[in-house]
């Protein structure tokens, strides 16, 4: 159940208590963190961008592979947002509600992006992706047709695919919710449900009988 279907409930239900309210809210919650999310897989990411005809399309695609921005802070980067922290490239990037944060960029992405800026001749205050959020759906559904991939292609499941590989790799998750901009953890325990689904999965699967 949706948790906007949850609180249409509570409201025609004015006879429900206080905390009857909240045990159904923390419910559906928990019903939603134990959701597993759908990602791609490095594989899957490499097919996409090997199936892309123009670089920009490419770089887009690594970029929030790699990442995990939003379609939206993707589309606004520009070369003068590259910074560096203890001699590691990182981003400086305007989230949701105008706030700031910090984001790793991989050495090789950032060689890439500099590169092609130079080469596009793009200026500091310019963005590197001059296309709007369409046209970046479209670039993702051009590369999963041209790519053979049966999966359903979009920005945001990029950004759930950066996240789980992060997860998986560093184990840890508050600096993943810093890392991804979110206000709370939920998100981010929905990452490690799925981990942990996957993993005890593994571990059944080697019982034989």
């Amino acid at each position: 159940m949706s948790n906007g279907l949850v609180q249409s409930k509570m409201a025609l239900n004015p006879a429900l208590s206080t905390a009857k309210k909240i045990s159904i809210v923390r419910k559906g919650w928990v019903n939603k963190i134990n959701m597993p999310v759908s990602y791609l897989t490095e594989d899957d990411i490499n097919r996409l961008v090997e199936a892309c005809k123009k670089e920009r399309d490419r770089l887009l695609i690594v970029l929030l592979f790699q990442t995990g921005l939003r379609i939206s802070e993707a589309l606004s980067l520009t070369p003068a947002a590259i910074r560096n922290f203890e001699g590691r490239p990182a981003m400086e990037i305007m989230g949701k509600g105008k706030k700031r944060r910090m984001v790793a960029l991989p050495v090789n992405l950032k060689e890439k992006l500099e590169s092609y800026a130079y080469r596009a001749k793009i200026e500091p205050r310019m963005r590197f992706f001059d296309i709007n959020r369409s046209r970046a759906w479209q670039v993702l559904n051009e590369a999963r047709e041209a790519s053979g991939l049966e999966k359903r292609v979009f920005p945001h499941l990029l950004r759930h695919s950066d996240a789980i590989i992060r997860l998986r790799k560093t184990g840890n998750p508050k600096a993943l919710q810093y890392h991804l901009g979110h206000n709370t953890p939920a998100m981010t325990l929905r990452y490690l449900s799925t981990l942990t689904q996957e993993d005890a999965l593994r571990v059944q699967q080697e019982v034989e009988f």
